[in-house]
């Protein structure tokens, strides 16, 4: 199945990366990435295949499971790329972090992609997670 980049990013963002349920997160992966997907985290390194970006998603969403993904602006796309801004937080309260997640994927028949996630704490914002939604959708 082909999905436009701005869809990429945003299931990426939801159903990868924001879901609580091991199997509804791997369905998602297994449907989106295809097994030579590469993940960049600048912080922490590179990872390939479905396996390790299941294992990095579970391990990240553990550590704030309450935690929300919430779209800042609409994703940006440029030709086989594309980026999405984001915060994250509890819902109702400011949000903890902010960042960028940038996509390249592979020809539109393959669906072979690479993710780059930059990640910023954030520090004295007031705006909740549920004013950042209302401000973008």
């Amino acid at each position: 199945m082909s999905y436009s980049i701005s869809t990429l990013l945003i299931r990426n963002l939801r159903d990868v990366f924001g879901e609580n349920d091991p199997a509804r997160r791997r369905a998602a992966i297994d449907e989106i990435y295809t097994e030579d997907c590469v993940f960049y985290d600048p912080s922490k390194g590179v990872y390939r295949g479905r396996d390790e970006i299941d294992r990095v998603a579970g391990a990240i969403k553990a550590t704030h499971p309450d935690f929300l993904y919430q779209p800042i602006t609409e994703p940006e796309e440029s030709g086989n790329g594309g980026l999405v801004r984001w915060v994250s937080g509890r819902p109702g309260e400011a949000p903890a972090y902010a960042g960028t997640d940038f996509i390249i994927a592979g020809r539109p028949d393959c669906r072979r992609l690479s993710l780059f996630r930059q990640a910023t704490l954030m520090k004295g914002n007031h705006r909740t997670i549920k004013e950042w939604s209302a401000h973008v959708w």
